[in-house]
């Protein structure tokens, strides 16, 4: 009978739901929803009494039996009717007094109320057996909710005991959760589970019997309840603490499900705590104290529960568990050590030490996985992903029966090896997704870091290294690598749903697709020649659409001569309509179709901001039919940009063109549909280049002074050419004295001029858009001395030692260097300064802007560190887990410095 009961009190209450979600919540109609939520905290409190009878009734008591039969009856009359009421509100609306249409029985909701007063609820549902979990849990889980929805309503009179109610009997339901984690069984908690029942049980019925009563209860059931809550007799608090020193001894491990009833557990633990401190004026002093550093270390856990709640492996849920039973330990060993007069003179002192401990040792955990100030890892971070393939196979090479390594013979180098491999797959599926997620990110350093202590062990072994103990071990790497791979499990789970939302951008870097590189105050200077044959291809030659990609190293001067030719007069009077739009790494193909419709449309409409991309994208070809257009698309990174904007540029073959400027001249391959290929931009002459520093010096004057004549040759040499290098120089020289000027250029390098913002700001870009595979082969240019020459056999052969490159299915790892070589080159990166007489690449170079860039960016990512001079080995000290030392002095300043 009370299932059906409870069955019936269901679909009242999801009925009751329906219509306060119709209720319009408008002041006209505030009354109608306060009724309603009346209604439904009225049913409400049926269903935790009614769960008590299924669970714990005796079929054979008659009395309550009829009670249930009368709520039965009580119960079937008012449920048809609500039904009706919703039926018609979602036709109608809800337009109706819900009371009008509810048989109004008060008579016999008070005789309801009467029975369950003359009833002893609690001595006729007796346990036929012993008292079930999961039983409990429910009645108190219904309980619970029936009460958080009468407090967030706030229809009570009195409030505050009724939430301190279900404060408390959170508490008891968290209690009994915890320590059943470790597989503490019903009967070990019997006297617990009973007596929980019992407040559970009278609970249920005063609530029930405050939501059948219209006027207050004799009494304050709430209050009466509140002082039974915490046990208080002495077999359930010894239950209590048996219960927890057999969780606290069992060596079953905590999963990671487990978390959530931590986190609410020390939740109520807080809350008792804080209880005792703020009233305990029982509680000896010295006690106070040290309940005081309980409380504090719980409120740390639960920071760190709060803030790294994908971070804990299982060593750390262990530590936690133990902690918690701990910490309920000393609160019950309180109520053990009360003495006759009420005061509190002992605590348990063993638990009270260990807990200290261990919150000392979380925090020391945490503090080193995840430090508020993150140093930069000691290793590498330059295609991590890349040393862990070569590593891997390196690994699996040793452990070839025909490697016959006896060195290594002693150690789980296998089982390390297949660990590795399941990290290794976790690291290529975040490679997008570590850049905008720090807990990620983190992850993968992790990750990297053990794989060079790995190899860093393997290669002292081989060698012959007696291996410091005290440091690191393949032990202590084999426990690192355990935690990671639970952290990795336990993150990648959690994220999955939160990695697909992101917003997909052509780079993890949330920069705006313009204004990327510091604006510069181009001067035209020179390239006549190369401004008049890009403005012959684009006047003369097919009246197809044709695209004219000019490609060059950063700082050349690309969008400088895009621009001269843009507006050139025979070019603006060749084309009627013209557009100039800045794609950059970062783009969104919304704001380039807006900017080239701005150009279009010397009055644009309003309303384009709010068009759809697919919209935009019509209009702007709209508006190049049957015109002969211009369009430059600066500074391109790849080829999908121009993919995502092709379709909008119609072939109305009258000579339309489109300009493309890029650092790389394989973006320009796929869309280039002219035979001649890219233009490639030379540098500038030293005419040029010395025209070009006299400009930005002293503009509008013909002749320099004295000063700047006398350095002329040294400052074109120095330049090289690189416009983007003669800007910088005249910055700094304009900021000197000119009788100053020839010391600071006898001192001057490029290693100053580097530093600049606008330099640094181009080669950074240049440098962020690398492959992976492709960083260390290009910052392994650092390593050598200022404008060497490189023998492109011999870089390959280095390259292939340091294992940038490694043999695939069908190339050697001699030509996947080469093709690493000939992408650098691609990139403008790279500067071919001798060719081979069969073709090829004999000897090449980098520009000192960029081998600076190589130097400065390899000792950030700990990749190498480069020391020149005698001033910079003198006070130079060697960094622990340094990868590459590249020592450039002569040798007397090298014995002189003691370094060896």
């Amino acid at each position: 009978m009370a299932s059906s009961c409870l069955t019936c009190i269901s679909a009242i209450l999801d009925d009751l739901q329906l219509l306060e979600d119709l209720c319009p919540k408008t002041p006209d109609w505030e009354d109608k929803l306060i009724d309603l939520r009346a209604f439904k905290i009225f049913f409400g409190t049926f269903r935790p009494f009614l769960l008590c009878v299924r669970k714990w009734g005796d079929d054979d008591d008659a009395n309550l039996g009829a009670l249930v039969v009368r709520m039965k009856d009580y119960i079937s009359k008012v449920g048809p009717a609500i039904h009706k009421v919703y039926l018609t509100s979602v036709e109608d609306g809800y337009r109706m007094e819900l009371a009008e249409h509810i048989p109004d029985d008060l008579e016999e909701v008070t005789s309801l109320e009467q029975e369950m007063k003359d009833l002893d609820t609690s001595s006729r549902l007796p346990s036929k057996s012993l008292v079930k979990k999961d039983d409990l849990m429910d009645v108190m889980d219904s309980l619970q909710e029936s009460l958080r929805y009468v407090c967030l309503i706030d229809v009570l009179e009195e409030q505050e005991p009724w939430e301190d109610l279900e404060e408390k009997l959170t508490f008891l339901k968290n209690f009994i959760c915890f320590v059943t984690l470790h597989g503490i069984d019903d009967g070990q908690l019997g006297p617990l589970l009973t007596h929980t029942k019992s407040i559970a049980v009278n609970a249920a019925r005063n609530y029930l019997l405050w939501g059948l009563s219209s006027f207050p209860l004799d009494g304050d059931p709430a209050r009466d309840l509140l002082l039974k809550i915490i046990p208080v007799e002495p077999e359930v608090r010894r239950t209590c603490f048996q219960a927890l020193i057999a969780s606290k001894i069992s060596r079953q491990p905590y999963e990671k499900k487990d978390e959530h009833i931590f986190r609410v557990f020390i939740d109520t633990l807080l809350i008792y705590l804080w209880e005792i401190l703020k009233t305990g004026a029982c509680v000896m002093m010295s006690l106070k104290d040290r309940l005081k550093m309980v409380y504090d270390g719980l409120r740390s856990l639960r920071i760190i529960l709060k803030e790294n709640p994908n971070e804990f492996d299982e060593k750390m849920r262990d530590l936690t568990g133990l902690l918690l039973c701990d910490a309920g330990l000393v609160i019950f060993s309180l109520s053990l050590n009360v003495i006759k007069d009420g005061s509190v003179k002992e605590m348990d002192l063993e638990s009270f030490h260990d807990f200290l401990k261990r919150i000392k040792l979380i925090k020391a955990i945490v503090a080193e996985k995840y430090p508020e100030t993150s140093p930069s890892s000691k290793f590498p971070r330059t295609n991590e992903l890349g040393f862990i393939d070569f590593l891997l196979k390196y690994m699996e090479d040793l452990t070839n029966p025909d490697a016959h390594s006896v060195a290594l013979s002693n150690y789980p180098i296998h089982a390390i090896h297949e660990e590795l491999v399941y990290l290794r797959s976790f690291l290529g599926r975040i490679v997008e997704l570590r850049n905008e997620d720090q807990e990620l990110q983190a992850l993968w350093d992790r990750v990297v870091e053990v794989a060079y202590m790995v190899e860093f062990l393997i290669d002292s072994l081989l060698v012959g290294d007696i291996l410091d103990s005290s440091s690191i071990s393949f032990d202590s790497v084999e426990e690192e690598i355990k935690i990671i791979k639970a952290a990795v499990m336990n993150t990648f789970d959690k994220k999955t749903l939160d990695l697909n939302v992101k917003e997909v951008t052509k780079s993890p870097n949330n920069m705006s697709s313009q204004g990327s590189m510091p604006i510069i105050n181009d001067m035209i200077v020179g390239l006549e020649d190369e401004a008049t044959s890009i403005i012959n291809r684009l006047t003369r030659g097919s009246s197809q659409l044709q695209i004219v990609p000019i490609v060059g190293m950063p700082g050349l001067g690309k969008t400088t001569l895009a621009e001269k030719v843009y507006n050139n007069s025979l070019v603006t009077s060749h084309f009627y309509t013209r557009a100039w739009c800045t794609v950059s790494q970062v783009y969104h193909r919304k704001n380039l179709l807006l900017e080239i419709l701005t150009c279009i449309h010397s009055k644009p409409p309003n309303n384009f901001s709010k068009m759809c991309e697919e919209d935009l994208a019509a209009e702007v070809r709209r508006g190049l039919l049957r015109t002969r257009y211009l369009i430059v698309l600066d500074d391109l990174w790849d080829t999908e940009a121009w993919n995502e904007l092709e379709a909008s540029f119609p072939d109305n073959r009258n000579g339309s063109r489109v300009i493309v400027t890029s650092r790389k001249s394989d973006v320009a391959d796929p869309i280039d549909e002219l035979d001649e290929g890219p233009h490639f931009l030379r540098p500038l002459t030293p005419d040029e280049s010395w025209d070009l520093l006299n400009m930005k010096l002293f503009p509008g004057n013909d002749l320099p002074p004295p000063e700047l004549c006398d350095l002329q040759m040294k400052i074109v040499k120095m330049c090289q050419g690189l416009p983007l290098t003669i800007v910088i120089l005249a910055g700094i020289l304009a900021n000197e004295d000119q009788h100053g000027w020839k010391e600071l250029v006898d001192g001057l390098s490029s290693r100053i001029v580097s530093s600049t913002e606008q330099c640094s700001a181009a080669i950074e870009l240049s440098y962020k858009n690398l492959p992976d595979n492709l960083k260390p082969c290009f910052l392994y240019f650092g390593a050598f001395p200022e404008d060497h020459e490189h023998s492109s056999e011999k870089l390959i052969w280095l390259w292939g030692a340091e294992a940038f490159t490694q043999k695939t299915q069908f190339k050697s790892a001699e030509d996947v260097a080469n093709d690493f070589l000939m992408d650098l080159i691609h990139r403008s990166l790279v500067i071919v300064s001798k060719q081979r007489s069969i073709g090829g690449v004999k000897a090449c170079r980098v520009h000192d802007l960029l081998h600076e860039f190589c130097v400065t960016k390899g000792k950030e990512e700990n990749f190498l560190q480069l020391v020149r001079g005698y001033d910079e080995i003198y006070t130079f000290r060697v960094p622990r887990n340094l990868r590459r030392l590249c020592i450039n002095s002569n040798p007397e300043h090298f014995c002189k410095s003691r370094s060896s």
